[in-house]
């Protein structure tokens, strides 16, 4: 009886191609997952125009803003505790789990807005109730980017790691961008009273629904190769205190690299939307839609830009960014307030994403590629959720005080002068491409 002997080469390359299509599939199942997170964290954004009302006290469309806008940076007060909470976590029990628990928490919070009565039926429980559902959302959330960072990350592979973990920022805005466009699709068939007395709803119950299936596929991903290698070592558990005090460096780095491209971030996207309807005086349908276009652009951006720091390195794209930053914040600003034509208002706000392209393609891979594999989830997402609250979070609210005082300019100033001290980070550290911490192929 003939023995087939196999071709060494030919087992070797199965092998490879067995072990792409692994990492292929783990990172689309935890993109899937992101995504559906990040549309639950948007949702709210998206619909304040029409839930503010029904959650607070009668008054001008700019304070029913502020409520609003302050509720969406409470959820953020509860980011970093998420952060802390489950970065342990996935730092102890495997990433997958960590990524299992925060969207079961996401589920939790949209259902919770999405069958709360209003301001006009229960009162003052009504804002209550819905601060309780967005500390909930933050807590998950919290806990999401460090996870979802890492996996991706770890999964990626050395020589296509800024490719891949890119995906985290698409899934995270193709959460906000699925939003958006239920939006626009629930104001063509809706009518302004149907969406102001109920339709928002809508949004929050298809959140909570895909939650759950997103809690389903979460539970069958592979764990990652650099948490079962520290699974079977000896290496000290994950905590705060030894990130204090083993990798301070590290930590700050994190902090001030995030400032300037959170808030740049969710000041040219979170907010745009709001600041073309109450600044620039475009109707909500237009602004929707200026948003949605620009938006879906800078998504299909972000995997071009980490595929480039691949190849030329994580800094110089962080410090383009930086530059840009600084120069062009303030005159794009200006210039939105003023126009009154919507082609120009979408090349502005679409120049303003190209610009943060150089932090958000890239901002995951640079985290991760400073921290080693037993205090990666940790590292990952405790000090950027302490940034993302402190910077991320305030912006609406931030932009609306200054508004209120009647000197909004003060705003574009701010963002500016953030980008500015990131900038002079981004010059001073190594490129994390050339010197990673995740030592896993």
């Amino acid at each position: 009886m003939l023995k087939t002997v196999q071709d060494p080469i030919t087992t070797t390359a199965m092998a490879e191609a067995a072990e792409r299509r692994k990492r292929l599939k783990s990172i689309i199942g935890g993109s899937t997952g992101n995504l559906v997170e990040w549309f639950d964290w948007y949702v709210y954004a998206a619909f304040a125009l029409y839930f503010a009302p029904h959650f607070f006290p009668a008054g001008d469309q700019t304070a029913q803003l502020l409520n609003s806008a302050a509720v969406f940076a409470v959820g953020f007060v509860m980011r970093p505790i998420g952060a802390w909470i489950m970065g342990l976590y996935a730092d102890r029990k495997g990433r997958k789990a960590g990524l299992a628990l925060s969207v079961t928490l996401m589920c939790a919070g949209s259902l919770i807005i999405a069958l709360t009565p209003g301001y006009e039926t229960i009162g003052v429980a009504a804002p209550a109730l819905l601060v309780l559902a967005r500390l909930m959302q933050g807590l998950s959330v919290g806990g999401e980017y460090g996870a979802s960072a890492t996996y991706l990350s770890e999964m990626a592979g050395r020589e296509r790691r800024g490719f891949f973990s890119s995906f985290q920022y698409v899934t995270l805005i193709s959460g906000q961008l699925l939003a958006i466009a239920l939006l626009i699709l629930l104001q063509a068939v809706m009518t302004t009273e149907a969406l102001n007395a109920w339709g928002w709803r809508i949004p929050f119950f298809m959140g909570a629904a895909l939650a759950v299936v997103v809690f389903w596929l979460r539970r069958g991903l592979a764990e990652t190769e650099s948490f079962k290698n520290v699974r079977a070592s000896d290496a000290q558990k994950s905590g705060f205190w030894m990130l204090i005090t083993r990798h301070p460096r590290e930590t700050a780095l994190v902090m001030l690299l995030t400032a300037g491209g959170t808030l740049a971030f969710y000041a040219y996207s979170i907010y745009m939307q709001k600041f073309l309807v109450n600044t620039s005086g475009f109707s909500r349908e237009t602004s929707s839609e200026i948003n949605a276009i620009t938006l879906f652009i800078f998504m299909l951006l972000q995997p071009i830009a980490g595929g480039l720091s691949d190849k030329i390195g994580r800094k110089p794209l962080m410090i383009g960014f930086g530059i840009c930053g600084v120069l062009f914040t303030y005159p794009i600003f200006s210039a939105l307030e003023t126009t009154r034509d919507p082609l120009i208002a979408g090349l502005l706000v679409m120049g303003a994403l190209v610009i943060v392209t150089g932090y958000t393609s890239i901002n995951a891979v640079v985290k991760a590629e400073l921290f080693p594999a037993h205090i990666r989830a940790l590292g990952v997402a405790l000090p950027y959720a302490l940034a993302n609250t402190l910077f991320g979070g305030t912006a609406e609210f931030v932009a609306l005080k200054f508004k209120s005082s009647g000197w909004e300019q003060g705003f574009y100033w701010y963002v500016t002068a953030m980008i500015g001290i990131s900038l002079i980070v981004y010059l001073f550290m190594r490129d994390t491409a050339r010197n990673s911490a995740i030592q896993e192929d």
